[in-house]
């Protein structure tokens, strides 16, 4: 399944990098959200990602959104690696892999491994609406930041 633009945001509730139930609905009429997929914790890319991120985080806050950045490691493991990299947005785990199965952005097999989250990019508008979407098949592409703001610049 793939999600485009126009499509409706499936619905998610993933434990934080803190313990906490993050829950996309609770945006809703709120905040726009950036979505974003990304392979795995502490591997090179997917640190220069949310580095990147964490670095331009207050673009995004000045574009009313909010990231959230998903994965299929474990929230402890995303809490150490959260803390290593200072990051100052929500790391949310995917462990069962609902959500990256319903967004699309599941890879069959990825260095061996069954189940790892594809990096991808999803703007979701304040009613729930996927206004950009980017799947990702090299895990060492990075989403395009610029077209991702210029999402959310249309939506201000």
């Amino acid at each position: 399944m793939s999600i485009s633009k126009g499509d409706k945001a499936p619905l998610f509730t993933l434990k934080s990098s803190e313990g906490e139930d993050v829950s996309l609905a609770d945006f809703q009429g709120k905040k726009n959200v950036v979505v974003l997929f990304f392979p795995l914790a502490y591997t090179g890319v997917c640190t220069d990602e949310l580095c990147h991120v964490r670095d331009n985080l207050a673009d995004y806050n000045n574009l009313d959104a909010e990231v959230l950045a998903i994965s299929v490691d474990s929230f402890f493991t995303l809490k150490e690696f959260k803390k290593a990299q200072n990051y100052n947005f929500n790391l949310l785990s995917d462990f069962n892999k609902e959500t990256a199965t319903a967004y699309g952005a599941l890879y069959d097999e990825f260095f061996g491994m069954k189940g790892v989250a594809k990096r991808s990019a999803f703007v979701v508008d304040k009613e729930g609406t996927i206004q950009y979407a980017e799947v990702l098949e090299k895990a060492s592409d990075l989403p395009n930041f610029e077209e991702i703001k210029n999402t959310l610049s249309g939506l201000s």
